[in-house]
């Protein structure tokens, strides 16, 4: 085992790391292009002659950097504009020449492609830079990592795991090399990654905790770490501000920094007095002095961080992630229970283990060959069980989901460089070792390239859609509201410029059952939830609105106000303040299940008292007497029963849906057998058919978009596209 370890340490010069950081960084930006390279063309993912970004999230960033450009914003709009991102976003469309557009598309693939420097530079801080830049070739590229740093994927992910690499680097740097120069990185990049990141806090305790046994079990009597562990829990101190813990950071080094000086000059004035034991004692006392000061600092900002921070934030993220529940209490008083969104955010899951290995590696085989060089890597260089952390986290997406995968992929990265560094040492011939090199890297790089090249993630919303939003933004004011599923909220807010009751980070339970209940109940039951939402939003009753609503009202049942708002002539004691605009696309129709989830439950108990039924299919087959619509469904139109495996159902309608050449949307209805409850709708302009009950037949979003059907009492059409609609609330 020692042979097989016993290699030479080897150091770039400041001009080949320079080259290396710039060689990885050309490959990884380069391999993000093919997504741009494959839908170039594609004009129904532009606007503004631009591609559109793919991820809903980024919406929401680029409102903030949009109302930060424009120098105002609306109260209650939620728009982040004192969030990092949109403040770099709003900073660099200002200096550089590039459109709005562009550069959201764009600053995931740089800044996430940074993630090369930290890696390199780790190779180099163990003396063995060619296996950070193997690692940084493969983790820039590789699935999970590659994912969610795509050209495109504009959100805070382009700097979530750049940040805590380059605080791993510069950790191991100060523990290898214990100068007071490069004491005040780690504690900066940790203050900056918080502020970048707040839900890094769990990651950073982690680090920190991992940071403080490897000095208390490797250099408990090396002064140095505990100068390191005292700016590093002030600097993870969340109730301070970014510029508070900066400036408490720079206080306390320049504080030890100066008594350091002092008792070294004081020792450099005695040796030149000649007192030989003055001299002796002086060092001892003036050291031991220093080392209890030190020491005493550690203790006490570690004190400052358990009394201010703790372990609160990391309960509440465990609860959230790994002991989810399927409900949730919300209610000072009544403990209503809504549905816990954690359950239907697909990131959130469990994954097989073939998903979870691709994610890290790229591939099962090279997952297990990775996992062996992080142990031997870990083995050979103890500093590198500083990585613990970030491989334990990525560990979790095995039952907390797939978001936790790319906080291994760094480390794996350097796992498969440095297995392949070890397998390749002995040869001798310089050629021959770095063609095998390059050829083992090749294969390791080759399944990540492929997914890459297969990866055809669209844009968030097609051109046509976007024209909607577009024309909702001169129709409607920036004080109206726009009521639509979460999903929808940011890409809403970007491009119409209104408000909205839920969105991509406000959409817990409690706030999506208003919102589910308006476009899943009927017309009557829909504009008074809708309206009541939005002024108790107002208010600012948002935290518990329906016991608000129903402590108004004098209800204590939640069931019985919930049939209260059914009655079309009821006062809702809150007068209309501005006007509420339905936006119902046709891609909500694939999650229509999902958003009836959060309405449909007893809410003094959480469970499920209503039950609907919802198929859907495009992939069906007219034999002349039966429509086989798959999955054991049959159509019989002579009897005008659906068999559902063994069993057949009366329908009780069929109804045929086509727009004809000057867009109008024409119904048929044929009634079969009243109250039979099953209605089968074949929408021809889509290809599609339906099966539904009742429930969701006489649902809001149904009638509205699917039938244009609507109460001219309480609704009016704005924008009719096959696409998106958009009704106004008239009450």
């Amino acid at each position: 085992m020692k042979e097989f370890f016993r290699f030479k340490d080897e150091e770039w010069s400041p001009i080949q790391i320079f080259i290396a950081i710039l060689l990885a960084l050309s490959f990884s930006i380069a391999l993000r292009y093919i997504w741009v390279d494959n839908f170039k063309d594609a004009e129904s993912f532009k606007w503004l002659n631009q591609i559109m970004i793919n991820t809903n999230d980024g919406y929401y960033y680029a409102e903030g950097a949009r109302d930060i450009e424009a120098g105002f914003h609306q109260e209650k709009d939620l728009s982040p504009v004192e969030r990092p991102l949109s403040k770099l976003t709003a900073t660099l469309s200002s200096i550089l020449p590039f459109s709005f557009e562009a550069i959201i598309l764009w600053m995931p693939a740089v800044f996430g492609s940074l993630l090369v420097i930290p890696l390199i530079l780790i190779g180099q801080s163990i003396k063995q830079p060619t296996i950070g830049f193997i690692g940084a070739l493969v983790a820039s590229i590789t699935w999970s990592y590659y994912n969610r740093t795509m050209v495109g994927y504009y959100d805070t992910d382009m700097l979530t795991i750049v940040f805590p690499t380059f605080l791993l680097w510069s950790i191991i740097l100060n523990l290898t090399h214990q100068e007071n120069r490069y004491l005040l990185l780690p504690p900066i990049l940790l203050a900056l990654y918080y502020n970048w990141y707040g839900s890094s806090y769990s990651l950073n305790l982690a680090m920190l905790g991992m940071t403080t046994l490897y000095i208390l079990a490797f250099q408990r009597r090396e002064i140095f770490g505990y100068k390191l562990l005292t700016l590093l829990y002030l600097a993870l101190i969340p109730v301070l501000s970014l510029q508070e813990k900066i400036g408490l950071i720079l206080a306390v080094f320049g504080v030890i920094f100066f008594f350091e000086n002092r008792k070294r000059s004081e020792i450099n004035n005695i040796e030149e007095s000649g007192t030989v034991v003055r001299l002796a004692d002086s060092k001892r006392e003036s050291g031991l002095n220093i080392d209890k000061f030190i020491i005493l600092s550690a203790i006490i900002s570690a004190g400052l961080l358990a009394y201010f921070g703790g372990v609160g934030g990391v309960l509440g993220q465990l609860k959230g992630y790994v002991f989810r529940e399927e409900v949730a209490s919300v209610g000072t008083e009544l403990s209503l229970h809504f549905y816990n969104v954690a359950q239907t955010v697909r990131e959130a899951g469990s994954i097989p283990f073939e998903t979870f290995a691709n994610r890290i590696s790229g591939h099962e085989i090279t997952f297990m060959l990775a996992s062996i060089g992080v142990l031997l890597m870990m083995a050979k260089y103890r500093v590198m069980l500083l990585a613990i952390p970030m491989v334990g986290l990525g560990m979790l997406a095995l039952n907390s989901g797939l978001r936790f995968t790319v906080y291994a992929v760094p480390i794996y990265g350097l796992g498969i460089g440095f297995l392949i560094y070890i397998l390749t040492k002995d040869i001798n011939q310089k050629f021959i070792r770095f063609l095998f090199m390059g050829l083992l890297t090749g294969a390791v790089l080759y399944p990540n390239v492929k997914h890459i090249d297969e990866y055809r993630v669209p844009t968030v919303f097609n051109k046509n859609e976007v024209t909607v939003l577009d024309e909702l933004k001169y129709k409607a004011k920036r004080e109206d509201y726009a009521l639509a599923w979460w999903d929808y909220g940011y890409p809403i807010r970007y491009y119409s410029d209104v408000k909205t009751l839920i969105d991509g980070g406000k959409h817990m339970g409690n706030v999506n059952f208003p919102v589910s209940f308006s476009l899943m109940r009927t017309q009557v039951e829909s504009a008074n939830m809708a309206r009541l939402s939005v002024e108790y939003t107002e208010r600012n009753n948002t935290a518990n609105i329906i016991e608000n609503m129903m402590k108004d009202h004098k209800f204590k049942d939640p069931n019985l106000f919930l049939e209260y708002l059914r009655r079309p002539d009821i006062d809702l004691n809150v007068e209309k303040s501005r006007d509420i605009y339905y936006y119902l696309p046709l891609r909500m129709m694939n999650i229509l299940p999902t958003v009836g989830l959060f309405s449909q439950l007893d809410l003094t108990n959480g469970n499920q008292i209503i039950k609907p039924f919802f198929y859907q299919t495009q992939n069906f087959k007219d034999t002349g007497r039966e429509i086989h619509l798959g999955n054991g469904l049959i159509f019989d139109k002579q009897t005008a029963f659906l068999k559902i495996g063994n069993v057949q159902k009366p329908i009780e309608s069929f109804i045929v849906t086509k727009y004809d050449n000057s867009g109008k949307l024409n119904v048929q209805k044929l009634v079969s057998r009243k109250g039979a409850n099953i209605s089968i709708i074949f929408m021809q302009s889509y290809g599609k058919i339906l099966v539904v009950d009742n429930y969701v037949l006489n649902s809001t979003y149904f009638k509205l978009f699917v039938l244009e059907e609507f109460d001219e009492n309480l609704f009016e059409p704005v924008i009719m596209t096959p696409l998106a609609k958009v009704y106004r609330l008239k009450k």
